[in-house]
């Protein structure tokens, strides 16, 4: 009797791993159902519960956040509407204005200060579409055929600078002469002559505080007259030396206009 209870006990215990095999295979199945059903949580229903959630701890409601984004959109509407971006023609045209404005009290200065030789017909004080010009008799600088500057020219030249230094605009000095042929050791033609008369001028004036990158030098000669040279008062008028303060911004109508070639090549 006791042997055949010894070989019962014994098969018992063979088969109790089942059991807790069964356990893990169940166990496991769970697992595996619960990964899978938090992978497939639905998106759209997630984020909307947290947004619930939110907004029953923040105390706003859903009508409310909707109210106020609706009433902030339409403000921002009304401030588009009432204010409207200007023109860019519009903000050019108003800069060139003011710098017109500011450069025609540039030329009132320069014709008070200068007003003695202005009133000799030795200088003029012109503002055109380019901007402030001041034309100086070559007597006041020069001695005839001579491109060295004579000692008045420092004081003449001294009073412009003082008025045109602090400015930004760019200054181009021209030369010009009359219709009176030269040719020497010095000058071969007008042309170097009243290059030369331009480049002294705008030498003094980088003496005179103007910074060098705003200055340039150009000889006309005899190119542009502003009087006939058939008597010697018109000749003596073109001799001078102009001193052009440049505007900054130039008339829209006077801006260059590239032109290509309209005929067509034929062909070989």
């Amino acid at each position: 009797m006791n042997r055949r209870k010894l070989i019962e006990d014994d098969h018992e215990n063979h088969e109790r791993w089942l059991v807790s095999y069964a356990d893990f295979i169940t166990l496991l199945f769970a697992f595996f159902v619960v990964m899978y059903s938090i992978s497939s949580v639905n998106t759209g229903k997630y984020n909307q519960l947290s947004t619930s959630i939110g907004h029953a701890f923040s105390g706003i409601t859903l009508y409310d956040t909707k109210h106020s984004l609706n009433t902030e959109s339409k403000l921002k509407s009304q401030q588009r509407s009432l204010i409207k971006p200007l023109p860019l023609t519009h903000i050019y045209n108003e800069k060139m204005r003011r710098e017109r404005e500011a450069m025609t009290s540039m030329g009132i200065n320069l014709s008070n200060t200068l007003a003695p030789l202005i009133s000799d017909g030795k200088i003029r004080v012109v503002q055109n579409n380019r901007g402030i010009r001041i034309d100086i008799h070559d007597s006041l600088l020069f001695n005839a055929g001579s491109a060295n500057l004579a000692d008045a020219a420092n004081n003449v030249i001294n009073q412009i600078a003082a008025e045109i230094k602090d400015s930004r605009n760019m200054i181009q000095v021209e030369g010009h002469t009359d219709n009176t042929p030269i040719h020497n050791a010095e000058f071969f033609s007008n042309w170097e002559l009243s290059a030369m008369r331009a480049t002294s001028v705008v030498r003094l004036l980088s003496n005179d505080g103007i910074t060098e990158s705003r200055l340039g030098a150009i000889g006309y000669g005899s190119a542009q007259p502003t009087s006939e040279n058939i008597t010697a008062l018109g000749r003596a008028k073109n001799r001078r030396v102009s001193i052009m303060v440049l505007y900054e911004t130039q008339d829209p109508q006077d801006s260059a206009v590239e032109i290509t070639p309209q005929n067509k090549t034929k062909p070989n």
